[in-house]
């Protein structure tokens, strides 16, 4: 045990090496630690769907049949989600997409999968402010999921429940990212992976996630291009462009805040003279001078892109959707140099970087010393190249993908009217979970 001579010590460093912030963030992530010790942790899946699905996953059971359907019928899809925060790239996805597929004459049923007992109106509120063009019907996962055409599992938490479901319906998984990685080493990773082995059809946002998919876990996926929203993000061409921008979520360790942050600060010491903005959520404490924005609307971040040269954005696993948001609007993202974001984004435009502070202050003092004229001309050709980036067609293909999948569930159990007894059995707990 150090004694109290050395705590002097290591505090008297601390201090001096991080500030009295610093040190008081410390001591408070300790004592939250004490409050919630590990042992006390509660699993984000509940024990009941967990006991189904290994019965289920043991005994080898077929998926309940999707609703009967004919030929140019409309589907019916349900979408089973986490209830979403404000302004959530995911769900701002699945928006789209549920949105494209009511378009074309399906329709589509929301299951909020809540696990913190808020009420379901918070959640339809929350939805109405931030996604008013979706006009979807929301319910509660907990009072069950109705006899569907096909029923979508949207995170590794709602995989579980929808495999316990009795529901019929084609299952099918849209993955955004690999959810494993969000998690250290441990039970939470564990039970993510497992999800990718349940026997459901992934549809994956981009290509490196279906062949990751494929590859690790064997699961049959397809995938989407991502797309852009071209009407709210989109060149000015009368923009002074002097900045540059982080996409900062200090709360979401994928998108590695703290090695932007050490980038941004020397970056600061090479170019005092360019304003630096930070985006998406607040950072606290700077060591270099920023305007910190927080969260914004579309329009104000589309005027935010328009200002500026270049914007960081880290992705340590699946592409967020921020860089093609950026290129629409002129401003050249510059991403860490990785497999999975070279895959997805495809884009020549596009500037990649070691993933270390010394790289990436070096690529966002290059991409900043372009003349006035020289940068407007980058940012003309870099909106053009995503000019056809576009959700429609992303909705389309999984439209396609929905239906290839319900006509292949229904072929399968074509001679099968109902539940295998000892599937019956097995779920029969679940309506009431």
């Amino acid at each position: 045990m150090p004694t109290p001579l050395e705590r002097a010590r290591q505090a008297r460093r601390l201090i001096a090496g991080e500030g009295l912030r610093g040190v008081a963030g410390r001591l408070l992530e300790r004592a939250a630690l004490r409050v919630s010790p590990a042992g006390e942790r509660r699993l984000a899946v509940g024990s009941q769907d967990l006991r189904r699905a290994g019965e289920i996953l043991a005994a080898g059971l077929p998926h309940p049949p999707p609703l009967a359907h004919a030929p140019g019928q409309p589907l019916r899809v349900a979408w089973v989600c986490a209830p979403p925060g404000e302004g959530a790239g995911g769900f701002s996805t699945m928006a789209r997409l549920i949105g494209g597929l009511q378009d074309a004459g399906h329709t589509c049923v929301l299951y909020l999968h809540d696990r913190h007992g808020w009420p379901l109106e918070r959640h339809r509120q929350t939805i109405a402010d931030w996604w008013p063009g979706l006009n979807v019907e929301v319910r509660d996962a907990a009072a069950g999921i109705a006899d569907a055409h096909a029923i979508f599992a949207t995170s590794w938490e709602t995989a579980y429940p929808v495999l316990t479901s009795p529901a019929r319906g084609a299952r099918l998984y849209l993955v955004q990212d690999h959810e494993p990685a969000f998690h250290p080493a441990g039970s939470a990773a564990l039970l993510a992976a497992a999800t990718y082995r349940f026997g459901f059809h992934g549809v994956t946002a981009g290509r490196w996630l279906a062949q990751l998919m494929e590859g690790e876990y064997g699961m049959s996926a397809d995938w989407f291009k991502l797309g852009c929203e071209q009407e709210r993000y989109r060149l000015d061409p009368g923009a002074t462009r002097t900045g540059v921008c982080l996409y900062c979520r200090p709360s979401t360790p994928r998108r590695g805040f703290e090695l932007a942050i050490a980038a941004l600060e020397l970056f600061a010491q090479w170019s005092p003279r360019t304003p630096i903005h930070l985006f998406g959520e607040h950072a606290g404490r700077l060591p270099f001078p920023a305007t910190d924005h927080g969260l914004l609307s579309p329009a104000a971040l589309n005027d935010l892109y328009n200002r500026c040269v270049a914007g960081l954005v880290i992705s340590a696993t699946n592409v967020s959707l921020v860089p093609y948001e950026m290129l629409a609007a002129g401003c050249i993202p510059l991403l860490n140099d990785a497999e999975h974001n070279r895959v997805v984004l495809d884009n020549e435009h596009v500037v990649y970087a070691q993933p270390t502070p010394y790289a990436l202050a070096s690529a966002l003092r290059d991409l900043t010393r372009h003349s006035p004229r020289r940068a407007g001309q980058v940012a003309r050709q870099a909106a053009q190249s995503v000019r056809h980036a576009s959700w429609q067609e992303a909705s389309r293909r999984v439209e396609r993908i929905v239906g290839q999948r319900v006509r292949m569930a229904g072929e399968l159990r074509t001679s099968t009217h109902a539940l295998a007894p000892a599937q019956a059995q097995i779920l029969s707990g679940a309506q009431g979970s």
